[in-house]
């Protein structure tokens, strides 16, 4: 599993992530890249999974065509404080994803 972190989400989700293969669109130089194209980059350059905030994509593209998966975290902001308690769900849910799945990692309180 290689995961890359959208820049809907802080890079330093990336540092908190360290135990699994993970990269963010900012360290990728993707930042200028929408979606559509976005995902094919990813999937070109190995990647199997989307961590994201943008709840529209699974609506806005055919994953399941794209041959990536994604991870969408919802109900929180994106600042990393509030990410920080999320992490065993993102972990779980980066792990039981498969391409062209949606799993959504929403807070418990």
């Amino acid at each position: 599993m290689r995961v890359l972190i959208d820049e809907s989400l802080p890079v330093e989700l990336a540092t908190e992530l360290s135990a699994i293969d993970v990269s963010t669109v900012h360290a990728q130089k993707w930042l200028q890249l929408k979606n559509g194209v976005l995902l094919r980059a990813a999937v070109s350059a190995g990647f199997t999974v989307l961590l994201s905030a943008d709840q529209d994509l699974q609506y806005q593209q055919n994953l399941r065509k794209i041959g990536i998966a994604v991870v969408v975290i919802v109900g929180v902001r994106n600042r990393i404080e509030e990410l920080r308690p999320l992490i065993p769900q993102m972990i779980e849910a980066l792990r039981a994803v498969n391409s062209g799945e949606v799993i959504e990692v929403t807070s418990t309180e």
